[in-house]
């Protein structure tokens, strides 16, 4: 069964325009003509097929892999509530995680809450890729498409505001 990887990484609404997912990874350019580029990976757990969190790792094309970091979906409450409402139990092979079996038609991370992953990768991200996010944040709306270029802050200087 497919882990469903594009329909979650697009509820993430990660802001970099240059992206795609292969496989069940999303690879990105956060700023263009860079060379460095940004992966993100589910992490696996000591379970067959079932996935506890998020591997996120800036890659070099020619040196390769230079920093990552794991991001657990219980660290970031991903699956708070749905464990919450199913009285699954800490320390279980089912809190805070998925696997890839899952009812038909239904994603098998269904319950997710992504915000806490999504500001985790946004703070990890502003290190590597200063400015990325904010120059690329996209459209809130549902078929919206992004603005292309960013709003220019009004500033006042001290002597008009006397």
């Amino acid at each position: 069964m497919s882990l469903q990887a594009p329909e979650f990484f697009a509820e993430l609404r990660l802001p970099f325009h240059d992206n795609t997912v292969v496989g069940n990874t999303y690879y990105a350019t956060p700023v263009p003509g860079a060379p460095l580029r940004l992966r993100i990976d589910f992490s696996r757990t000591i379970y067959a097929d079932t996935y506890g969190g998020l591997r996120v790792a800036v890659v070099h094309p020619e040196r390769g892999e230079i920093d990552a970091v794991a991001l657990s979906f219980e660290d970031h409450g991903t699956f708070h509530r749905r464990d919450e409402a199913t009285n699954t139990r800490p320390n279980t092979k089912q809190y805070g995680t998925f696997d890839k079996y899952h009812r038909p038609g239904r994603p098998p991370w269904e319950g997710a809450v992504t915000t806490g992953l999504r500001d985790a990768i946004e703070q990890y991200t502003a290190i590597w890729f200063p400015g990325a996010w904010t120059t690329s944040e996209p459209s809130r709306g549902a078929g919206r498409t992004a603005l292309t270029t960013p709003a220019v802050p009004v500033v006042r200087s001290a002597a008009r505001a006397r």
